[in-house]
């Protein structure tokens, strides 16, 4: 895959903001704001893997997210990160019943987000989107992403544009999702590195 700056940049940052989380989990597993800032690198990472590696990815950010909402279940923006983790693994599942099953339980942590933060545009609009992610889901594999989701090679009479497109359509569906993951985990970092007000005199 070639890298623009941009995304390099984003690889590196994000590279960062996960081995941070690792190190600061070390020293205290039971910070809920680093394990979501954790899942949300890991998050944005996945886009820039292969789609099985990208799967796993995905799978240890669900893993994190869950652990942070057993320590403060009220954390909109973990449920929020954990809806668009299940968003996530859905699309890169070929499989529509499967996909729907994580569609369904990206949903209902959506809504939950919305429940604890009723004012939050963002997690307003991924509940909408959410309801159309099935309908989305099955145009995309029926135009020919599940041949590259499974790992099928495309016939070798498939022009470089083809795959071209294919591969910016990936980029596409993970876009919506993933940017505003990145948003969150990026504010989160941000948050954990302001040096503390003066003390009073």
């Amino acid at each position: 895959m070639d890298l623009q700056p941009s995304e390099f940049d984003r690889i590196l940052f994000f590279e960062h903001a996960r081995k941070n989380a690792e190190s600061t989990y070390a020293n205290n597993p039971l910070d809920a704001e680093n394990l979501t800032r954790w899942a949300g690198a890991l998050l944005e990472l996945s886009q820039f893997q292969s789609v099985p590696e990208s799967k796993k990815m995905i799978l240890d950010s669900i893993s994190k997210l869950e652990e942070a909402l057993m320590i403060n279940p009220k954390k909109h923006d973990a449920l929020w990160c954990l809806g668009n983790a299940y968003t996530s693994h859905a699309f890169l599942n070929p499989n529509q019943d499967e996909a729907n099953e994580f569609f369904d339980k990206a949903s209902i942590y959506f809504k939950q987000a919305v429940d604890e933060d009723p004012g939050n545009e963002l997690y307003l609009k991924s509940l909408q989107v959410a309801a159309k992610a099935p309908e989305l889901h099955s145009e995309i594999h029926k135009h020919g992403f599940a041949q590259q989701a499974t790992g099928v090679a495309e016939p070798s009479t498939s022009s470089s544009t083809k795959k071209k497109s294919s591969s910016d359509l990936k980029y596409d569906i993970f876009g919506w999702i993933i940017l505003a993951v990145g948003i969150v985990a990026w504010v989160g970092f941000a948050k954990s590195h302001v040096p503390p007000p003066p003390a009073p005199r």
